[in-house]
C-alpha cells in the first residue's frame, strides 16, 4: 500500500513538471485486410467556403500508420483511407493521439491519448447510448404492435417512454456544452444552434460567455462570437437601427417617420411562400390594433416592382411599404442580418426591439401587452 501511494506521488510530480507538447502525433493501428502502402488522408474544413481540404497523407505499413506536426490550437479533422467507405472525426490538438479501427466502421474508431479527444469520445459515447436507447424501443414497439400481438399497455408504455427519451436527446447537447465549457465540441454544438436558430441571441450569448477563453478562440468559437458582435445591434433590447427606403409611389419612408407605440418591421417577398401564408395574420393583428397605436412597415425582398405591388394588393396589407427590389442584397436586410425570411421585429414606443420573429397568436399576445 505504501509503495502504490509512492507511485501515485511520483507520477503527480513528473507530471506537474511535464511542458505543454510542441507538436501532434497520430499513432493509428486499423485492423482488416488492407494492403500495405495504402495512403491515409488527413483532412480538415477550409474556414470559409467550409469544403473539405487535405494537410497530409501517410501510408499504412502492417495495420499501423502515423502523422506527426504542429497544431496552433484544437481543430477538428478527418482520416480517410484509400478505398475505404466514410471517415473518421478526430480533433488534432499537441500531445500524442491514438487511433484504432477497423477499416469498415471507421466511425466507431477509438481515440485517445489528448483531453479534446477525451472529450469528443466522452460526447459520442453518450451519442450512441441515445441511439441505442431509441433502435430498441422502436424494436420493443415493432414486436408490441405486430399483428396478431397489439399489446396496447407496453405500446403505452413505450410510447410515453419515447417523448422521456426524445426530450432527453433535445437537450443532450446543450447540456453537454454547458458542463464541458473546455471542450472543442461544445463549441461545435453551439455553431451548430447558430447556423440551425434554435436558441435566442441572448440564450446563445450566455453559453458563449460560458466557455472557458480558450474555446472562444477556437475556429468555431470564432464564428459564434462574430455571430454576436453582427447580432448585437439587432438583438432584442437593441434600439433598431434606423433605415429609410422607397416606397411603392416613388417616395421614401424612414423608420423613425412611421413609427408608433408599438412597431412590427416585417421582411417579407411575393415569392415566399411561408410570408404569403403569415401575412393574413398580420392582417388581422394590424385590423385590431392600429387604432391603439400599432404600426407595420414591411420590407420586401422582391427583385421587381411588379411582383411586389401585386402582391401588397392581392394580400391587402394595408400599412407602409418600402423596398430596394435586390433581394437579399437590399441594404436594409443586409442592416438587420437577414439571411431567410419571413423575419420580424416587434418594437416598443422607444423603438427597442422587444421581440423576434413571432408569428400568429404569439405576435398578437405580444402586441396586446404593448398597447393594453
Amino acid at each position: 500500500m505504501k509503495r502504490f501511494s509512492l507511485s501515485v506521488i511520483t507520477l503527480a510530480f513528473l507530471a506537474s513538471c511535464t511542458s505543454t507538447p510542441e507538436g501532434f502525433t497520430i499513432n493509428g493501428e486499423l485492423t482488416g485486410e488492407i494492403a500495405n502502402g495504402t495512403s491515409v488522408f488527413l483532412k480538415t474544413t477550409d474556414s470559409v467556403k467550409r469544403a473539405l481540404i487535405e494537410v497530409d497523407t501517410a501510408s499504412v505499413e502492417n495495420g499501423v500508420f502515423s502523422f506527426t506536426g504542429k497544431a496552433d490550437g484544437p481543430q477538428l479533422h478527418y482520416l480517410f483511407i484509400d478505398g475505404v467507405r466514410g471517415n473518421a472525426p478526430v480533433i488534432l490538438e499537441n500531445g500524442s493521439i491514438s487511433f484504432k479501427a477497423q477499416k469498415d466502421s471507421l466511425s466507431f474508431a477509438e481515440i485517445t491519448g489528448t483531453p479534446q479527444n477525451d472529450f469528443f469520445m466522452e460526447y459520442i459515447g453518450e451519442s450512441r447510448t441515445l441511439a441505442e436507447m431509441s433502435r430498441s424501443m422502436n424494436e420493443e414497439f415493432r414486436k408490441a404492435n405486430a399483428p396478431g400481438v397489439k399489446d396496447t399497455a407496453i405500446i403505452q408504455s413505450l410510447q410515453e417512454e419515447y417523448k422521456e427519451l426524445q426530450e432527453k436527446a433535445k437537450n443532450f447537447e446543450l447540456d453537454f456544452l454547458k458542463n464541458h465549457p473546455d471542450a472543442l465540441i461544445s463549441t461545435l454544438i453551439l455553431d451548430k444552434v447558430v447556423s440551425s436558430k434554435l436558441l435566442t441571441y441572448k440564450e446563445i450569448e450566455e453559453l458563449f460567455n460560458s466557455l472557458s477563453p480558450q474555446m472562444q478562440e477556437t475556429r468555431p468559437g470564432k464564428r459564434v462570437k462574430k455571430y454576436l458582435e453582427d447580432g448585437k445591434a439587432t438583438a432584442e433590447g437593441s434600439v433598431a437601427p434606423d433605415f429609410s427606403g422607397p416606397d411603392p409611389n416613388g417616395g421614401t419612408i424612414a423608420l423613425q417617420e412611421v413609427k408608433g407605440k408599438a412597431t412590427l418591421i416585417d421582411f417579407w417577398a411575393a415569392w415566399c411562400k411561408p410570408c404569403r401564408i403569415e401575412n393574413p395574420n398580420i392582417v388581422a393583428v394590424y385590423e385590431k390594433y392600429k387604432d391603439k397605436g400599432l404600426q407595420v412597415i414591411g420590407v420586401s425582398l422582391d427583385k421587381t416592382k411588379e411582383d411586389w405591388i401585386n402582391a401588397i394588393e392581392m394580400d391587402g396589407l394595408l400599412w407602409n411599404h418600402v423596398s430596394n427590389l435586390q433581394y437579399f442584397q437590399d441594404p436594409i436586410a443586409q442592416l438587420y442580418k437577414i439571411d431567410a425570411i419571413p423575419a420580424a421585429f416587434l418594437l416598443d414606443e422607444n423603438g427597442v426591439i422587444v421581440a423576434k420573429n413571432l408569428r400568429g397568436a404569439e405576435l398578437e399576445a405580444k402586441v396586446a401587452e404593448l398597447l393594453n
